[in-house]
Formats: C-alpha cells, structure tokens, sequence
C-alpha cells in the first residue's frame, strides 16, 4: 500500500482529475480526456506538460483504425510512478479528510 504523501503537483483540480481518469485504463485517447474534462485543448495540453515533466504522464500517437485519414491519436496514461505517485497523494487526502470518520 502507497505511504500517503501530498503532492502538489497532482493536487490541482485538472490534474487530479486527469490522474483519476488515468489510474483505471490502460491508456485514454487525447479527445476523450478532453471531452470528459469539459477543458480546451490547451488547457489540457499544459495541465499533460506539467504531469510529463514530473515523470507522470507518458503519450504515445498512434493511427486509429476508426478513422479514414492520416491523423494519429495521442493515447495517454499513467507511468508506474504516476500511479505510485497519485495512489500516495489520494492517501494524504483520506488522511486529512479523516476518512475512518463519515463526513457531515
């Protein structure tokens, strides 16, 4: 089991949901996170830059079978310290919520 450690950069609201996202698949298509997320394509693309620099995040493109035409899919996931890493964090955040007391 992950020692709970708080951890800022998974912390912020988009971030955290993108790790939550992650954490149950394999890997997730670019447009569906950013679908699901309600963000723009920016928003979502900084947000990836920040988790890919702390090791977090990788992505991969790929040619989809659904698709006519050339383009390629961005295909995400969570690396083995990514899900270390948010396993820790989601730890930190039962502990400070007192999670063996039911909340009002």
């Amino acid at each position: 089991m992950a020692e709970a450690r708080f951890d800022e950069t998974i912390h912020a609201p988009v971030r955290l949901r993108i790790c939550g996202l992650l954490r149950p698949v394999d890997d997730l298509d670019f447009a569906v996170l950013r679908d699901t997320l309600e963000v723009s394509d920016a928003t979502l693309s900084k947000h990836l830059k920040t988790l890919a620099a702390a090791g977090y995040v990788s992505s991969r493109k790929a040619a989809s079978a659904e698709r006519g035409d050339a383009r390629q899919i961005t295909w995400l996931s969570l690396t083995k310290t990514g899900r270390s890493a948010f396993a820790a964090h989601v730890r930190a955040l039962q502990e400070i919520a007192g999670s063996a007391r039911p909340l009002d």
